[in-house]
């Protein structure tokens, strides 16, 4: 699965990353290091002329849900059930999103304890999480815009810490995920392992592990 992860660039290297216009958008974001479910999220996707940076609630309320109870459930989404789940169904045809990210936590079960990763590129850039956004309305009319990410097999570098991953696009798949018009078959192949051999994973403290920080703390590493 993935329940953590990072943010912790600048709104200038996001803007640049994404080629959108920083006049477009007041800035929201700043550096996180520790983002959980039910959170708000930087989260991209295209309107059908450009792409367009904002805010999802991290954990997805499908459109025809009776309420958004159902939420801190639907964080992760397996890829290979997407068609099958009906909460999955239509996101997956009509409304993705990528989702940014210079890190992801998971937790490597020991004998005594969990012991908490950081995972990313070896060269530390951003990359692109796939993930499906939904709008739901409530009784008073108000509108609550959620997302998840999608969750493939791991690759040899993380199958040792843990038995899922998230989907990571490559830069030149994005457009592809993003495109209103792609076929089903287009945006299955994408849900595949990225290669280990551009990632590293890093033991870092136990800071980690509560929601409440969210401090450069917790990505420092610390002896394997």
């Amino acid at each position: 699965m993935c329940g953590r992860f990072t943010l912790t660039v600048t709104w200038e290297d996001l803007m640049e990353r994404y080629l959108i216009d920083p006049q477009s958008i007041s800035p929201f974001h700043t550096p996180r290091y520790n983002i959980a479910p039910t959170q708000m999220i930087t989260a991209v996707i295209h309107d059908g002329r450009r792409r367009r940076i904002g805010q999802l609630r991290w954990g997805l309320v499908p459109s025809w849900a009776r309420d958004p109870s159902g939420a801190a459930k639907m964080i992760n989404a397996r890829s290979e059930t997407l068609e099958e789940k009906p909460a999955f169904r239509t996101p997956f045809l009509r409304r993705r999103c990528l989702i940014p990210a210079d890190g992801f936590y998971e937790w490597q079960r020991s004998v005594e304890s969990k012991i908490p990763h950081r995972i990313g590129m070896k060269d530390g850039r951003i990359f692109s999480l796939a993930g499906l956004y939904d709008m739901w309305t409530a009784p008073d009319g108000s509108r609550l815009s959620t997302c998840t990410i999608i969750t493939t097999r791991p690759n040899q570098l993380i199958e040792r810490i843990h038995d899922r991953m998230p989907v990571i696009l490559s830069p030149e798949d994005e457009t592809v995920w993003l495109n209103r018009n792609a076929k089903a078959d287009e945006l299955k192949r994408l849900l595949v392992p990225f290669p280990a051999d551009e990632m590293s994973a890093t033991v870092v403290g136990t800071t980690v592990n509560s929601v409440k920080n969210d401090n450069p703390e917790c990505i420092q590493p610390i002896a394997d």
